[in-house]
């Protein structure tokens, strides 16, 4: 990532990030003095910390990005992988949602609120969703309502409850609605029966009624304020919660879901010879970073976060990234991370002047990318050339881990039996051919009881 000023943290006027030398800082503004030093010294910043609900941050002594104005400037504790709710399955989003109530929760005890509800100022570390945005938090006045209320219902529950009992799908919805899905486009996408649960009824349909009502007037002098109390702001906050609680969806068995259950006889010796191939593929690349495209529900994933390797676990399928992140959860894994893409239709730069949310490649490359059983559906599915493909993985990777099927492959006449053979070129000797542009092979591996082969290669300098 360039030097200078993040784009993504341009609207807050308490502060932004700004990468200087390589490290990542955060200036804090004058105007929010009041609010960090309350944050710092109530005692509120350390408990967040021991429930791992905060990033970490220290106070350095650097150059000012902009000196106008400026208070301090911190240094938060790096995390991993950037990623975004339109990345992440339903359990995910869930999790951050709940994640943020108990942020505002306990904020409460200390005085202070969270001004802001935004899922993009959540990510995962360890495992586990972690706030990353220090100046969330400002000092309680009393009598006022939440101000991140419609912000959360539009980033955390309307998404949530579109997945829940719409299409799971919608989560996309996000990669056009930066700022959340609307709730007036949530309510009209709902089924009816949402409209007999109290949680809808009053978090989607009735506030997404009274937004529009109110859309465009403004208070008057003489309007009597009402004072929102403390009692009320916890009774909002517990309502919250539990409608995040009982939304649940179960990821469908697919065909991907079930790819690796059941195998028996030569499949399981196909397997076990392939991971044994990975591993000692993944020794001889020695990476800190991993992509394993394609993953499905993690097992070959597994192999390289095993090592403690930091693996990024990416499938298409949300039933497979769902599995993948609910075995992450129940294991305690810290090394994987499994997040959504479709590598035919990536997420792309997108936000004011497309600089707000980095494209998927702008945040690699990896130093080694799997790609198992992944380049017949690129090829054969999608109607990629070879040399295409090729080129793309230049980009990504310094070392790739990369799996052939040809023709003769079960799983390859099944793509073909229900489409003309256009595809002459997709042999062997081609993969090879196109791939050597850009790679040195460094070894191929003939897969017991198959006609798929391994390959190890490193991106030619």
């Amino acid at each position: 990532m360039p030097e200078g000023i993040i784009p993504s943290s341009f609207r807050d006027p308490s502060g932004f990030l700004f990468r200087q030398d390589g490290s990542l800082y955060r200036q804090i503004n004058i105007t929010y003095k009041d609010n960090y030093e309350h944050l710092m010294n109530s005692g509120l910043y350390k408990s967040l910390l021991d429930f791992e609900w905060l990033i970490p941050h220290e106070e350095v002594d650097v150059t000012y990005a902009r000196p106008v104005n400026a208070y301090k400037v911190i240094k938060p504790e790096p995390v991993l992988f950037i990623s975004y709710p339109y990345e992440w399955c339903f359990s995910q989003l869930k999790d951050a949602a709940l994640t943020t109530l108990s942020i505002q929760k306990i904020a409460l005890d200390f005085g202070m609120s969270l001004r802001d509800g935004s899922a993009y100022n959540i990510q995962f570390r360890k495992g586990k969703p972690i706030l990353i945005d220090t100046l969330s938090f400002e000092k309680l006045c009393e009598g006022e309502p939440w101000v991140a209320y419609k912000q959360f219902c539009q980033h955390f529950l309307a998404p949530l409850t579109l997945m829940s009992y719409t299409d799971i799908r919608l989560n996309q919805l996000f990669r056009v609605y930066l700022d959340g899905v609307p709730l007036d486009l949530t309510s009209s996408l709902l089924p009816m029966s949402t409209y007999f649960k109290p949680f809808s009824l009053f978090h989607i349909h009735s506030h997404a009624k009274s937004q529009k009502y109110y859309a465009g007037r403004f208070k008057t002098k003489n309007q009597v304020k009402r004072t929102f109390s403390i009692r009320s702001f916890r009774g909002l906050i517990d309502s919250l919660e539990s409608s995040v609680k009982r939304l649940i969806w179960h990821p469908s068995k697919t065909e991907w879901t079930s790819y690796y259950e059941g195998n028996h006889g030569d499949a399981l010796g196909i397997l076990e010879h392939k991971k044994q191939l990975v591993s000692e593929f993944l020794d001889k690349a020695n990476p800190k970073t991993v992509w394993d495209l394609g993953a499905n529900t993690g097992l070959f994933s597994r192999i390289a976060s095993a090592k403690g390797i930091q693996t990024i676990s990416f499938d298409i399928d949300p039933s497979c990234v769902e599995k993948n992140y609910l075995t992450v959860v129940a294991k305690g894994e810290m090394n994987l991370f499994p997040l959504l893409l479709d590598l035919t239709n990536p997420s792309p730069e997108i936000g004011w002047q497309n600089q707000e949310r980095m494209s998927i490649f702008q945040r690699g490359p990896a130093d080694t990318v799997l790609a198992l059983a992944l380049i017949h559906h690129l090829a054969i599915s999608n109607n990629l050339p070879l040399g295409w493909i090729a080129g793309f993985f230049m980009k990504i990777c310094a070392w790739l881990i990369i799996e052939f099927v040809p023709k003769s492959d079960s799983k390859v006449q099944t793509l073909l039996s229900t489409r003309e053979d256009i595809f002459p070129d997709y042999t062997r000797q081609t993969f090879e051919s196109e791939f050597g542009k850009f790679f040195t092979i460094h070894r191929s591996e003939r897969i017991n009881n198959s006609e798929r082969t391994l390959h190890l290669m490193h991106r030619r300098q």
